[in-house]
């Protein structure tokens, strides 16, 4: 296990796509939820615990080995909204992309052919840590940290906030992400008894509602 391999797939710079999205905090801050240091972190706080708890388990089963296509049609189902399906497969495609030139495996390959139109982002990330010999827990904190890291940067750029704030907010909340990501891969050891039904499946409808009005803006800084 190479814990320099989590440093690179973690990293913002890997070119995986994440830095055309925010995360959801474009919609927040033109609806005014977001405005400042404050509000940033109460958001990444809620974004964390749900949507980054529910990628966090299905990347962390997907590193521990469990069928990768089974784990995207759960991924489906935690998703309802098309906007964030045809976000999280886009980005599934450009992480797949990355990951073949940075860790060539066979399960990359396979992935890439059988679901050429794009697999969630979660689940390729899952098996892009296992490619690189990482753990499921190492996924499940890759996962959690993009889910707040993206919409921390996007908002420095959105808002033009001091980025030691952002990175120390973020910092401020690597307590709650190793718990999220803990309890993300526990639920992942019991896939292979329980099945995927007891991965999280927690959900933010305000950030699904914003998902699809933003999808329908003519004019907007980030994909997502």
């Amino acid at each position: 296990m190479s814990r320099a391999a989590l440093l690179v797939l973690a990293d913002g710079r890997f070119p995986a796509g994440g830095h055309a999205h925010s995360g959801g905090v474009e919609a927040a801050v033109a609806s005014h939820g977001v405005h400042d240091t404050a509000s940033l972190e109460a958001f990444c706080r809620g974004r964390l615990h749900t949507a980054g708890l529910t990628a966090a388990g299905l990347a962390a089963a997907a590193a521990a080995g469990h069928d990768p296509l089974t784990l995207d049609e759960a991924a489906d189902a935690r998703t309802p909204v098309p906007a964030l399906r045809q976000v999280a497969r886009r980005l599934g495609r450009q992480m797949l992309r990355a990951a073949r030139a940075t860790w060539p495996a066979p399960d990359l390959d396979r992935l890439a052919r059988l679901r050429p139109q794009g697999v969630h982002q979660p689940v390729v990330l899952g098996v892009t840590a296992r490619a690189a010999g990482l753990t499921p827990l190492d996924a499940a904190r890759c996962a959690a940290y993009e889910s707040i890291g993206g919409p921390a940067t996007a908002a420095v750029r959105l808002l033009s906030l001091d980025p030691l704030d952002a990175t120390a907010l973020l910092a401020g909340l690597a307590g709650e992400l190793d718990g999220v990501a803990r309890i993300a891969a526990d639920a992942a050891d019991r896939v292979a008894t329980d099945g995927v039904a007891v991965l999280p499946a927690a959900s933010a409808p305000l950030l699904d509602i914003t998902a699809e009005r933003h999808a329908a803006w003519n004019v907007r800084l980030f994909a997502s």
